[in-house]
């Protein structure tokens, strides 16, 4: 199984920068999306489809915002779009697929940058959400949780670690929970490969940071423990150019 996580940043406007040329030379099974900041009917989704992918959308209620996507070509068992929680809903963050005895989630976590209110909102969401995954494994233990968390775990992970200690984003707060987070019996699969510095997924529109790798490692694919012998390669492509992020990747073999 082969899956990558990317968040597109408006998926209309990476179809304009290549993004289904892209898709077309089968990058993974399972491609995640996050931030599509479209509905279904207003994306050329049979050029996708045309592919082999048959597609999963989650919307936000408000257009042109937030949303996420599955697009496979395993054909899942069940498909949940949200995970119960209003909010979280109408922002369109979470959609579950289930492979098996495989269960994919797909999140779109919330940044705080905007300012106080969405920080309070981005802490209550990663509670929410904390909750949501410990009762899901009660019932569905082996997990592949993809997705842009908009949070920095290690210092590591950020080009200066120093002068955004204050950043939404690296707040020892939001590292707090990411601790939390695999020390509740998940892996990161980037950093179970690669121990190496310099290694981004999310770069600044600004001050060139993309050309001189100023960027920040926010998105991930979390495996749950009991899969970690089934890892077997794992990834980042900074190299493909349809957003500000670019696509994360995890191999498993099950």
């Amino acid at each position: 199984m082969r899956v990558i996580s990317y968040n597109v940043n408006g998926l209309r406007s990476a179809m304009t920068k290549g993004f289904t040329e892209w898709l077309a030379s089968d990058p993974a099974d399972i491609v995640c999306l996050q931030e599509i900041k479209a509905h279904k009917e207003n994306v050329d989704f049979a050029s996708i489809e045309a592919l082999g992918y048959e597609t999963f959308w989650f919307p936000a209620e408000k257009k042109g915002y937030s949303g996420v996507a599955i697009f496979t070509k395993i054909k899942p068992d069940f498909v949940q779009y949200g995970n119960g929680i209003m909010q979280s809903d109408a922002e369109g963050r979470v959609i579950r697929a289930d492979f098996g005895d495989i269960t994919l989630i797909n999140a779109y976590f919330p940044s705080g940058s905007s300012g106080e209110l969405r920080q309070e909102y981005k802490y209550q969401w990663l509670d929410e959400f904390f909750d949501y995954i410990q009762v899901l494994k009660q019932t569905r233990p082996k997990l592949i949780v993809t997705g842009d968390y908009n949070i920095c775990h290690q210092p590591i992970d950020i080009h200066n670690p120093v002068s955004n200690k204050d950043s939404s984003g690296f707040l020892p707060e939001e590292r707090a929970w990411m601790d939390k987070w695999f020390n509740s019996g998940f892996t990161d699969s980037f950093r179970y490969f690669n121990p190496h510095p310099h290694q981004y997924s999310w770069w600044s529109f600004r001050a060139n940071a993309r050309a001189n790798n100023k960027g920040w490692r926010i998105d991930y694919i979390s495996v749950s423990k009991n899969l970690d012998t089934a890892l077997r390669d794992a990834r980042i492509y900074p190299d493909v150019r349809h957003s500000d992020h670019c696509p994360v990747y995890v191999e498993l073999a099950l």
